[in-house]
C-alpha cells in the first residue's frame, strides 16, 4: 500500500513539474504550445482528486495555481494579445479540483456503506445458513428419536420371544457336541452352531442397547481412568490381533457423566478398530489440548472407509463388514449426544481411521 502511495506522489509530481518546465522553457511566441501545457495541468489535478478524494484534489489544483500563476503574471502579463481566460484558469484549476475531489469522496463513502452492507449481508446469510443447518439437525434428531421410540416398544417383546429359543438352540447344541467323538466331523459342525448362536445373541443384545437406551446417570468420574479399563480388557484381543495400542493421556480428567455408557462407547471405537486392522497395525489413543472441551481421539492405521459411508457410519445398522450389526458405532454417537458432546470421522481408505471425541467440561459451581 505504501508503494502505491509513493508511486501516485511520484507521478503527480513528475506531470506537474514537467508540464511546468515546458511552459517556462517555451517562448512566449508559441502560444498553441501553452495551450496545450495550462490545459494538461488539470490531469495531475483530476488524479489528485481521483486518488486522494476532496483534500488530494484541492491541494493539487492550489499546488497547480501556484506554479501556473508566475507564468501568467511575469511571462504574460506585459504581452498585448493575452487573452482573458488565462487569467481565469487559476480559477478553473480550483474548481475542477474541488469537484473531482467531492465526486471522488461521495463514490468512495458509496462504496464504503456498498462493502459494509455487503459483509453485513453475507453475515445474515451465514447465520441463516447455521440456523438452517441447526432445524435440519433437530428435524432428524426428532425423527430418529420417534423411530426409537416405536422400535424400544417392539425390542422388550423381540428379545423374549428370540433369547429363549436361542439358549434352548444353545444348550441343545452343547449336549449333542459333548456327546460326540472331537474327532467327528458333527463335533465341528456342533461348534459352529454354539458360535453363531452367540453370534445372534449379540446381535440381540445389541440392538436392545440401541432401542432401549439407560438414562445417563450423571456423576464425576475419571475418564482416562475408565478408558484404561476398557484398553485392560481389550489388551488380549490386540494381541492376537497383532495390533499395538498406544495411549497418550496422563494424570486424571474429571467428567460429569455415566462411567459405564463411557466405557462402552470406548469399547465399541476400540474393537471396531481392531476389527479394521486384520493384519495388524497400530492404535493410538491420545487427548488433545482444549481449553473449552475435552477431546480424545482414536486414530488406527487400518483398511480405511470408503468417502460415500462416511456420512452412514453412525447410522442404527449400517455396516461394512460381514460379521458386524451395525449398532455399536451408532451407540457410541448417542451415548456421546446424550452427554451433549459431538463425535467426529475422518478416514482415508488404505490409511486409517480416526473418531475424535468433544466432551464439554463440567462446570463447577
Amino acid at each position: 500500500m505504501r508503494r502505491i502511495h509513493l508511486l501516485r506522489l511520484g507521478i503527480l509530481v513528475l506531470l506537474a513539474g514537467g508540464t511546468t518546465a515546458f511552459h517556462y522553457l517555451t517562448p512566449i511566441d508559441l502560444p498553441e504550445y501553452h495551450d496545450i501545457y495550462r490545459r494538461a495541468y488539470y490531469v495531475p489535478i483530476i488524479l489528485g482528486g481521483l486518488w486522494y478524494s476532496l483534500r488530494g484534489g484541492v491541494i493539487t489544483a492550489i499546488a497547480i495555481s501556484i506554479l501556473y500563476a508566475p507564468h501568467v503574471v511575469f511571462q504574460w502579463g506585459h504581452h498585448p494579445q493575452v487573452p482573458f481566460g488565462q487569467y481565469l484558469e487559476i480559477l478553473l484549476y480550483n474548481l475542477i479540483g474541488f469537484l473531482t475531489g467531492f465526486l471522488s469522496q461521495r463514490g468512495n463513502l458509496e462504496r464504503v456503506r456498498a462493502e459494509k452492507a455487503a459483509r453485513h449481508l453475507e453475515e445474515s446469510y451465514a447465520k441463516l445458513r447455521r440456523q438452517a443447518d441447526m432445524i435440519l439437525e433437530i428435524e432428524d434428531q426428532l425423527r430418529r428419536a420417534d423411530r426409537l421410540s416405536a422400535l424400544g416398544e417392539l425390542s422388550a417383546g423381540m428379545a423374549h420371544e428370540i433369547r429363549n429359543p436361542l439358549a434352548s438352540i444353545r444348550g441343545t447344541a452343547e449336549i449333542l457336541q459333548d456327546a460326540i467323538d472331537p474327532a467327528d466331523r458333527r463335533y465341528e459342525f456342533a461348534g459352529i452352531l454354539i458360535k453363531e448362536v452367540d453370534r445372534l445373541n449379540r446381535v440381540v443384545r445389541d440392538f436392545l442397547d440401541f432401542a432401549r437406551p439407560a438414562a445417563p446417570r450423571r456423576e464425576p468420574f475419571d475418564l482416562l481412568a475408565a478408558l484404561r479399563e476398557v484398553l485392560l480388557l481389550t489388551r488380549q484381543q490386540a494381541g492376537k490381533n497383532r495390533v499395538r495400542i498406544e495411549f497418550v493421556g496422563e494424570g486424571r480428567v474429571e467428567l460429569a457423566g455415566d462411567r459405564e455408557q463411557f466405557k462402552q462407547a470406548f469399547l465399541n471405537l476400540i474393537l471396531n478398530a481392531l476389527q479394521s486392522m486384520p493384519g495388524g497395525g497400530t492404535l493410538t489413543i491420545s487427548l488433545e489440548p482444549a481449553p473449552e472441551e475435552i477431546r480424545l481421539r482414536f486414530a488406527d492405521t487400518g483398511q480405511g472407509i470408503p468417502a460415500e459411508s462416511l456420512d452412514k457410519i453412525f447410522n442404527p445398522f449400517f455396516t461394512t463388514r460381514a460379521e458386524g450389526t451395525g449398532l455399536g458405532l451408532a451407540i457410541t454417537h448417542r451415548i456421546v449426544q446424550g452427554h451433549g458432546g459431538r463425535i467426529e470421522v475422518s478416514s482415508s481408505p488404505g490409511e486409517g481411521t480416526a473418531f475424535t471425541l468433544h466432551l464439554p467440561r463440567p462446570t463447577h459451581s
